[in-house]
């Protein structure tokens, strides 16, 4: 068992390698040259994961303001990697979905990402991983 101290120096040398390797994600060739980075993997994520999405409901997950999000989707809109539509329930309201053209790539570029993570979390019990994911929002928090 080592100690709080112990811990601390063993993350403090771990997280910048982790960071550093999440950083160097080689963006798929099929999306290469659409000034893509890293902070655009939650988007799609959520996007992949969850389906199409309100601009208000992206930005409540990505916990930013709905400006941000909209910047950023009219920016990806503009380059084809996604589609923006009226609600059809609510015409004030757009719909952001993955533009079908980059959807695979998009997916693939994810895949690494959660088979490291699946790798990591797949040992752990259910209350180790809910344990794990408090833990770094805790750090998040206080960084």
């Amino acid at each position: 068992m080592s100690s709080v101290d112990e811990s601390i120096r063993t993350l403090l040398l771990l997280m910048p390698r982790v960071v550093g390797r999440a950083k160097r994600m080689k963006i798929p060739d099929e999306l290469a040259g659409m000034n893509l980075a890293p902070r655009h993997l939650s988007l799609f994520a959520y996007l992949l994961f969850d389906g199409p999405l309100g601009v208000n409901d992206l930005a409540e997950r990505l916990e930013v303001t709905p400006a941000t999000v909209s910047l950023m989707v009219g920016d990806l809109t503009r380059q084809g990697i996604l589609e923006r539509r009226e609600d059809p329930t609510d015409r004030r309201r757009a719909i952001v979905t993955l533009a079908d053209a980059h959807r695979e790539a998009i997916d693939h570029w994810l895949a690494r990402s959660a088979r490291a993570w699946r790798q990591a979390l797949d040992p752990l019990t259910d209350e180790q991983r809910q344990l794990f994911i408090q833990t770094l929002r805790t750090y998040e928090d206080a960084i």
